[in-house]
């Protein structure tokens, strides 16, 4: 598989690489980002394979990364799909700077048109759920920006499913933009989203892009047991390790789930990353993978997993030992005395 193989994105008929390139890491701001010469040199080294799906925000490194991203762009612009999102506070002390109202969603809007130095967004993300905004106001705001030509697609990120469903369903019956991509953490040491909201996206036409395919670096084989911690630090941490503490995930379950993948990579002569990129490429709901990277080095060990080809004996060990926990209903409905009184012990095909 080459960048140059486009999948379409969710019911659009947009197309999309298999891996797209994500910029968090775009800037030093934050502490432990690429400068502006090697974020550049991942940016060329991503187009010239054939790239064409860019993720950013913006407020990633402060602004820094959507900036950059507008100088590295260039004339490049046309071959590109460029996907931002709004929601994060950019002012503190401001209460209207963040969230999903209308006021934040047009400034947002305004202001990465700025930094990108563009005319357009060609896929807009609600980067999170605020418990606070209706879902009419979303979505009708959404839509009018779609309709003024500002943004093409709309997507949402990080909202649970059971909102996301009936924001969808609103957007269908009164005509207004739906949307067309759910980004969502999703990697072995993530599988929780496989409950609801990823059976949710197949039915109602959100391509499915994770963010932090190797678990913060975890799958990648850079933690041992002698990292485990847990942070609940609201501030964005200086270091990277401090990032992911933050995230929950260098815990012993995810540092056992890294041993079984690194010893996959190593009777398949390939290396963690790309064997935990390749696992969720090789799920079909997923459409691109998001790919952060600090270092040029570690854009090129990314790219590579679109060469890795998993056998089913491979996938079914980095599933069993990364097998999340049933939940209800799921739990209940599929005991077999259950599916005994639904079907009356008839085959029946299952739709989804």
């Amino acid at each position: 598989m080459m960048l140059e193989n486009y999948k379409l994105l969710g019911r659009s008929g947009l197309r999309v690489s298999p891996i797209s390139l994500g910029t968090m890491t775009f800037g030093s701001d934050w502490g432990w980002g690429a400068d502006g010469v090697e974020a550049r040199r991942i940016f060329d080294l991503y187009v010239d394979r054939g790239g064409n799906f860019i993720d950013t925000s913006v407020n990633y490194t402060n602004g820094a990364a959507e900036r950059f991203l507008g100088e590295f762009v260039g004339d490049k612009r046309e071959r590109l799909v460029i996907a931002t999102k709004f929601t994060m506070a950019r002012e503190p002390g401001n209460p209207n700077s963040g969230g999903n109202h209308r006021l934040n969603m047009m400034r947002s809007v305004e202001q990465s048109l700025r930094q990108l130095g563009t005319d357009r967004i060609d896929l807009f993300y609600l980067h999170g759920w605020d418990m606070t905004t209706q879902p009419d106001e979303v979505m009708r705001a959404l839509d009018d920006l779609v309709r003024s030509g500002k943004i093409l697609y709309v997507g949402i990120c990080n909202t649970p499913a059971w909102r996301i469903a009936e924001m969808q369903t609103l957007a269908d019956m009164r005509g207004w933009s739906p949307f067309v991509a759910l980004q969502i953490e999703y990697s072995l040491v993530e599988r929780t989203v496989e409950h609801e909201l990823m059976p949710m996206a197949a039915a109602l036409g959100l391509g499915v892009l994770p963010w932090s395919p190797l678990g913060g670096g975890v799958l990648a084989g850079k933690y041992s047991r002698n990292d485990v911690q847990e942070s609940r630090e609201a501030a964005v941490s200086p270091s990277r390790k401090g990032v992911i503490a933050s995230s929950g995930h260098l815990n012993e379950r995810s540092i056992e789930i890294a041993h079984e993948v690194r010893t996959v990579a190593q009777e398949m002569g390939s290396t963690p990353s790309r064997v935990a990129l390749a696992w969720t490429l090789a799920n079909p709901t997923v459409v691109s993978p998001i790919m952060g990277a600090r270092t040029i080095a570690q854009a090129e060990e990314n790219l590579g997993a679109l060469d890795v080809a998993l056998s089913p004996e491979h996938l079914d060990r980095l599933n069993r030992v990364s097998d999340p926990d049933p939940i209800f209903p799921a739990r209940f409905v599929d005991r077999p005395l259950v599916q005994q009184l639904i079907f009356g012990g008839a085959s029946v095909a299952r739709r989804i």
